[in-house]
């Protein structure tokens, strides 16, 4: 039986022949693996490639092992990781000191910052990690900076709308983000990366564009549909709105829990994907709660306050959870 193998399959096998690291390939062959046809003629190709997968993978663990640790991996935590992403003096660390208690090194000369380097930023009740990067350039893009995009759940591309190269740096940020396929492709969401939605453009430095000159051009001439936001770090203008579009962008809920008879717990919710019902919940209290709950009620999105509801019960932000 013939494998009939798609265009978007012949494209991710090239990238991984280009491929020059073991992220970049292992990226590449999951790429594979989403996109080719699932069929009987494909079936040792997907055996194949799921060995190759796992080879890589094993190989790098133990590179990390016997190696230092890798400076672009950042372990996530909080409610979610949010990669900043930019040209040099974009005001990435500026904006990262802004939101987080972080101290990063922040200097008008370019490449001040040449790891990335994580701040918690707090959110009314969670806190969300931001990820500081390494600078980009037309000629050069730091080794490893696309796996901690990669990494990422969501992305910040800082453009300074203070600069008359605004437009150069919106088509390089974004051509550079889909031919590493860190950006999922809209058409085809099986791919590997993370979906357009998740990421938001920010016009940084908007003090220095007063009149909006430069963000009207980016309007005009720069891709149709990309979501353009002003902020300013040294003014603070934006900033507040920022915090509510960056958990926006993430995509998650924050459930609260209660013990019969007692206040529910507000201190800290359980974070959990949107989408998420009262059986994703109880597994993320316990393995066997699942199996072993008898009833759920729900305060917050119910009809009424209480309601006894099922285990797929599609739960909502801030929902308040009873569990017997």
């Amino acid at each position: 039986m013939a494998a009939n193998l798609t265009p978007q399959y012949y494209e991710a096998e090239e990238a991984f022949k280009k491929a020059s690291t073991i992220e970049e390939k292992i990226a590449a062959l999951e790429e594979m693996l989403a996109v080719i046809p699932k069929h009987k003629g494909t079936e040792k190709i997907q055996a194949d490639l799921k060995r190759r997968l796992s080879k890589l993978r094993d190989e790098g663990q133990k590179k990390t092992k016997a190696g230092r640790a890798d400076p672009f991996h950042i372990e996530k935590q909080g409610a979610g990781q949010v990669a900043l992403f930019g040209f040099p003096n974009t005001g990435k660390s500026s904006l990262l000191a802004a939101l987080t208690r972080a101290r990063p090194k922040v200097a008008s000369y370019p490449f001040t910052t040449t790891v990335p380097l994580a701040g918690m930023m707090p959110y009314q009740d969670i806190l969300i990690q931001l990820i500081d990067t390494p600078p980009v350039k037309e000629d050069m893009v730091p080794p490893g900076l696309a796996g901690t995009l990669r990494n990422s759940d969501a992305l910040l591309a800082l453009i300074d709308a203070g600069s008359d190269d605004c437009l150069e740096q919106l088509q390089f940020c974004l051509s550079y983000l889909t031919e590493k396929k860190i950006i999922q492709d809209a058409g085809n969401p099986l791919t590997r990366g993370i979906p357009p939605e998740r990421m938001l453009v920010l016009l940084s430095r908007a003090d220095q564009d007063p009149n909006g000159e430069r963000t009207e051009i980016l309007r005009e001439l720069g891709p149709p549909g990309v979501k353009l936001f002003p902020v300013s770090a040294r003014t603070g203008a934006g900033l507040e709105e920022l915090k509510e579009r960056v958990f926006e962008l993430l995509g998650v809920l924050r459930i609260y829990t209660k013990v019969p008879g007692k206040e529910p717990d507000l201190k800290a919710p359980f974070i959990l994907k949107r989408g998420s019902t009262v059986a994703v919940l109880a597994g993320a209290i316990h393995r066997d709660l699942p199996r072993l709950m008898k009833n759920a009620r729900i305060w917050g999105s119910a009809r009424f306050e209480g309601q006894s509801v099922m285990k797929d019960y599609e739960l909502r932000d801030r929902d308040i959870v009873e569990i017997s």
